[in-house]
Order: C-alpha cells, then structure tokens, then sequence
C-alpha cells in the first residue's frame, strides 16, 4: 500500500519580510514528516506561496502551526499587494498526492479548517471539493471583497463563516481552507506594461471570459437576457482562472493563471493560447514562471508538444525535455529554473548518494570490480540491457531527422519513445538487482536461535531468493523486447548506423543470457520447485528467441554494411 501523501500549498499576506517568512517555513518544518518542498515570496503581490508535503496528519499540524504564526506576525490592517487576499493566511488548500482519495482529503481540510477556527482562532471559510454550500466552492466567491470587505461580508447571515468566530479580526481577517485537485499557478510575461490590455487578453482566454456589452465595445452597457442576467462570451481555454496585472519588481505586465486541471489545459496549451491572444493585440509574449510547484509529467508533456510542433523525434531523455520545455515556455526569464526545485517528483527524491545509476561510467566499473559481491552479474547485465535500447532509441533519433525521410519522422519518433521506456525500466532494474542480492544477504544474516527466529528467517530467507529470481527475470523480459525495435532499425533505420543496431542486438542477448545466469543460480535456494521450474522453463524460451532474432538483426546489418 502506498503511504497517504496531501500536498498542502498554504499562501501568506507577506512577501517581503524574509524574517516573518522564515519563521513560518521554520514552524512548518518542526513538525516531523513534513518536507517543506518550497517558498516563492513575491514582492509586488506582497505574497508567499508555500508548499509541503507528507502524511495528512503532520501536514494538518504544519498547516496549524504555520497559520498561528501567521496571525501572530502579519497585520492586515497594513497590507497592500497585487494578489486579491483577504487574510493573513490567506488560502491554505489540500491536494491529494498519492494513496488518498478526494474524499479523504476533504476530511482532512475540515479537521484542519477547524483546528484552525478552535485552536488559533481564525475565521474559516471552506472551498472547493471541501465546501459545505455549493455558493462556496468558487474561491473567488469566497474571497469576493477582499479583506476590505470582509466587515460588511461577515454582518450578512449568508456569509457566517463555516468555522472559527463570525467576527471581523482587523488583524488576521479570513481564511480559505480547501481541497482541490493539483493547481499550477502560472504568470505569463508581456512585452507591454499596460494592465488594461494585459486583462483584455486574460479576458480573452479565461473560461470565465468577459461580460458582453452592446456593440461588441469595452464600455458599452452590458448585454442582458430574457431574465435579467448578464451575458458572458465564454473564453478559449477550459479550467483556466485568468487575470492582467503589472509587476513593478519587473516593470512588466503578467497574465497570471491558474490552471485548475492541467490534463484539460496543460501548461504548453495555455502558453500558446496567450501567445496567439497576445498577437492579435499587438503584444508579444516574452516568457513565462511558475509559481511553486509543478508534476514532472506536465514538464514533460511540454517538451514532447514542442518537438512534435517541430517534426522532431519526442524519444528524447527526460533530461533534455525538460530543458525544452523551460527553453520554449521562457521559464527562465525571470529567475533561473531549478528542475530540482521546481519539479515536485525530483524535489521530493531521496538523495540517497548510493544509487548505481548515479555512478559515472568508470565509477560504476569500479564498484563491479570492487571485493564486494554487489553489483554483480545481474545489475550487469541489466546496464547491458539498457546500452542496448539506448543504441536502438539513438538509431530512432537519428533516423526521424534524416533529410529527405520528413515524411516518415513519426515513425521513428514512435519506436525511440518505445526505445526509452526500455531503457528507463532497465536503469531501474540495475539497482533493483543489487537490492535483491542484498536483501537475501541481510535475510540470511537474522537471528535463529529460537525456533520461532528460525522460522521468520526461513521466511525471509525464501521471499528475498525469489524475489532475487523475479528481478532477473524482467531483466530478460525487458532486454528481450528491445530487440524488436533493435530489429526495425537495422532494416528501416538510417543505413549508416546500422552497425549500432548490430551492437544493440550483441548487447541485448548478452544481457538475456547474463540475467538467466542469475535466475538459475538463485533457483537452487528456492524451496517452492513449481515456481523455479516455471519460471526457468520460461527463461529458457526467452534465451532460445533472443539467440534467434540476434541472428536475424545480425544478418540484416551484414546486408547493409
């Protein structure tokens, strides 16, 4: 079972105050568990937005901790920004990560929304997914007035918050606690400082749109329908919360969005929408930020957009389409981009320093020849493996950008982006092997003296060797089927790299063969004899069809040597 993770992306009244700031990311770091993932001040909005992430409980008292600070240190009475607020903690919502459904966070958020109301004394209002009325889920709604409003807001019966006290705190004003799906706040940089035409073209492509007014003109009076009801022109982009405003730090106009569901507008769709707004206005798009943090599939996904826009081959590593992506979107305009810091997977990794993928070349070769018994064949083997998509994926490549071979660029670019899955499960596989050797050997180390220790160490004694046979196992699965794509470029690909098809082949049915080594040997310490024959049995055919199609990639690169 996965451990329940919440991401919780708390936004502070203060931004230029290092020391205020400091001490609420210090109050949110006492609480064990938590890993504060990141802290974006903004001057101008005269905001900090904050992001952690951990189990629910521990996010709930980081969450409590931080807010208390908060009202003890800001006065709102005294804040001005660019960012609509209305509290010294202004929003605080909750984001399910992994193994937690919306439901369960939503519990969550009204535990924390009402800690935050009974042990700090706050003014509540719930929003989104953990609403209590259905005119609350719009956090605009909730926040409509701002803190200068909040007074008048809170002396009518149909706005009593829905926890903490019905009274106006001059101080602290209001607090929106939610539960939402993963948000990207995301700013658009114009080449004007205009903030009327930066609305214009925020207006333009929010969901939300403009009023429509008679004649189609900016001030003419508000077209109305058989009701009453203001008439809205819906804007081009779905899911998208959209406002113009000018950033005096920068001297420049932004679109800031928020992208509420980033799979029906993904970040490089909204970019290209603005950039496409922008122009017919007359205004040009110069790059763009994230605000927090955002899902490396998003990143991703931007990368492969560009090159697809491009006609180049997507099957590129990761790496290198994230600095695609940051490149095309203009992510560094403002401040240089930290994938580390900015990407929530790679901020949230165990920086264990002991990974084998990790090592260079050299020091990998060092470690195999080391006195230790790990790495060893397997974890070989497995690198073997990966060399060997990777040969196939760089024929790909190369291939989808040959002259005079446009018409077939997708066709590459398809089998590198399989060539890369191969090579990424393989990668993975190389640690996983030295895994599985060591957690037999740890097995073997348990105590026996007891026959209840006896009995637990022959459990696990027998649960780390077949796991020590499965790992290998993949190893030959993946390695195997790598051989299909190394086997189309010797015949399709570019003539010239044929020979790295050829070295593919060798490499793949070496690692076939070394990963079955390992699966044999491991299967004399293996008690369950059903499952070792099988899955030998099966080892076995796969080593006989990896020598056959070897032999036939083989022959086809003689035909083009």
């Amino acid at each position: 079972m996965t451990e329940p993770l919440v991401e919780c992306v708390p936004n502070f009244s203060e931004g230029r105050d290092p020391e205020i700031i400091g001490r609420i990311t210090d109050a949110i770091q006492s609480v064990e568990g938590v890993k504060l993932l990141d802290v974006d001040p903004g001057k101008a909005t005269h905001r900090t937005v904050v992001t952690l992430v951990g189990p629910p409980p521990q996010v709930v008292e980081a969450a409590v901790r931080a807010a208390r600070v908060a009202a003890e240190l800001i006065d709102m009475s005294r804040h001005q920004g660019e960012h609509p607020r209305f509290g010294a903690m202004d929003v605080c919502p909750l984001v399910p990560v992994a193994g937690i459904s919306m439901a369960e966070t939503v519990t969550y958020a009204h535990e924390l929304a009402r800690r935050l109301g009974e042990e700090v004394g706050l003014t509540i209002y719930c929003y989104e997914h953990a609403a209590r009325r259905d005119d609350r889920r719009n956090l605009a709604a909730v926040r409509a007035g701002e803190y200068e409003g909040l007074k008048e807001k809170l002396a009518d019966p149909r706005w009593q918050p829905d926890f903490g006290p019905a009274v106006f705190n001059a101080r602290s004003g209001a607090t929106a606690v939610g539960a939402r799906n993963f948000l990207v706040a995301y700013n658009i940089n114009l080449n004007t400082t205009s903030t009327r035409r930066a609305n214009a073209i925020a207006f333009d492509v929010r969901e939300k749109g403009r009023k429509k007014r008679e004649g189609n003109l900016l001030t003419g009076p508000v077209v109305r329908d058989g009701d009453g009801r203001e008439v809205w022109i819906q804007g081009s982009l779905k899911s998208v919360k959209a406002i113009g405003w000018f950033i005096r730090e920068y001297g420049i106009a932004q679109i800031s969005m928020n992208l509420t569901d980033i799979a029906t507008t993904p970040i490089h769709v909204a970019f290209d929408e603005v950039c496409r707004a922008a122009a017919v206005r007359g205004i040009r798009v110069t790059g763009s930020e994230l605000v927090g943090l955002v899902p490396l599939q998003a990143m991703l996904e931007a990368g492969r957009y560009f090159l697809h826009k491009q006609q180049r081959s997507v099957g590129i590593p990761d790496r290198d389409l994230v600095r695609l992506a940051v490149r095309s979107l203009g992510l560094d305009e403002l401040g240089k981009f930290q994938p580390r810091e900015k990407i929530i997977e790679y901020a949230m990794e165990k920086k264990t320093g002991h990974n084998l993928v990790d090592l260079s070349l050299k020091d990998f070769v060092f470690a195999t020849a080391g006195e230790s018994p790990a790495p060893g064949g397997g974890s070989v083997a497995a690198a073997v493996g990966a060399l060997a998509a990777a040969l196939g994926t760089m024929v790909a490549n190369l291939s989808a950008h040959k002259r005079g071979w446009d018409d077939r660029w997708e066709k590459f670019s398809g089998w590198a982006e399989t060539g890369k899955a191969s090579h990424d499960r393989l990668l993975a596989l190389v640690d996983e092997d030295t895994e599985a050797f060591n957690a037999v050997m740890e097995a073997f180390r348990l105590p026996a003296g007891t026959s209840s220790e006896k009995e637990a160490r022959s459990t696990a004694v027998q649960s780390a060797t077949r796991r020590a046979m499965e790992v290998p196992y993949r190893v030959m699965e993946a390695a195997h089927e790598c051989m299909v794509l190394l086997e189309a470029m010797a015949g399709e690909g570019l003539p010239s790299s044929a020979s790295d098809a050829g070295v593919g082949a060798l490499c793949a049915r070496a690692a076939v063969r070394g990963a079955f080594l390992n699966v044999r040997i491991n299967a004399a310490g293996l008690e369950d004899k059903v499952f070792a024959d099988d899955l030998i049995q099966r080892g076995r055919r796969l080593e006989e069809e990896a020598a056959a199609r070897e032999k036939e990639i083989l022959a086809l690169v003689e035909s083009r040597l």
